[in-house]
């Protein structure tokens, strides 16, 4: 049975990783490498834990985490869908049991909000945990007078907490935001459509999707 461990610690795998990130720096995007996916793959595993799901279900939500974006090697367009066909190739030559391929790599392929959709808790977790890492550090630029829009809402914000209440009625992101760096405005011009995707996904796992910007609720 492969573990998150063993997936965490393969040595091609984090190649992968490693060169997509490489990427997504020359095209100019916020960091996605090992900080990124490592966040994600923990959300996942709050989410899924919080929820009551197996702990088999939680390591493999675990592992699409890890894995899902490795596509951003082939092309950041349409990465959701080549990082499934990698992930597929990569389990299956590990000898992973098809049933857990086949969990892992609908929820890498339905993690993006271009076209993915929330068709199992599985896939729902991964965009709630993906979608809610926005973070200061992400951003690589160091030259403020240079920051794009992307790097401007990820630097403004402070802290980033995504929950679940007690009755599992509602999963919330709070946000603190400083908005000498960006305006409340600009993370919905920018992520109105991630936290639409987070609305459905919550939906999907029968909890209502809350966003909370410096005190006040939002959505």
């Amino acid at each position: 049975m492969i573990t998150y461990e063993q997936i965490r610690h393969h040595q091609d795998i984090n190649t992968y990783i490693r060169k997509a990130d490489e990427s997504l720096i020359a095209l100019g995007f916020t960091e996605h490498s090992f900080a990124h996916v490592g966040l994600v793959a923990e959300k996942c595993r709050y989410i899924l834990a919080t929820m009551g799901y197996s702990e088999r279900e939680i390591e493999l939500g675990q592992i699409a985490a890890y894995l899902h974006d490795i596509g951003n090697l082939v092309n950041r367009i349409d990465h959701s869908q080549s990082g499934a066909v990698m992930a597929f190739r990569i389990l299956d030559k590990l000898g992973m049991d098809p049933a857990d391929i086949s969990e892992i790599v609908t929820a890498i392929g339905n993690h993006d909000e271009g076209t993915g959709r929330p068709v199992s808790p599985m896939a729902a977790a991964l965009i709630l945990a993906d979608k809610s890492d926005v973070r200061r550090s992400r951003v690589r630029n160091q030259d403020e007078s240079r920051f794009d829009i992307h790097d401007r809402v990820n630097y403004s914000v402070e802290t980033a907490e995504l929950t679940i209440d007690d009755a599992h009625t509602e999963v919330r992101l709070t946000l603190t935001v400083d908005t000498r760096y960006s305006a409340v405005m600009e993370y919905f011009e920018i992520f109105m459509q991630r936290m639409l995707m987070c609305r459905k996904a919550a939906e999907a796992l029968q909890l209502q999707f809350r966003l909370t910007i410096n005190g006040q609720q939002l959505m």
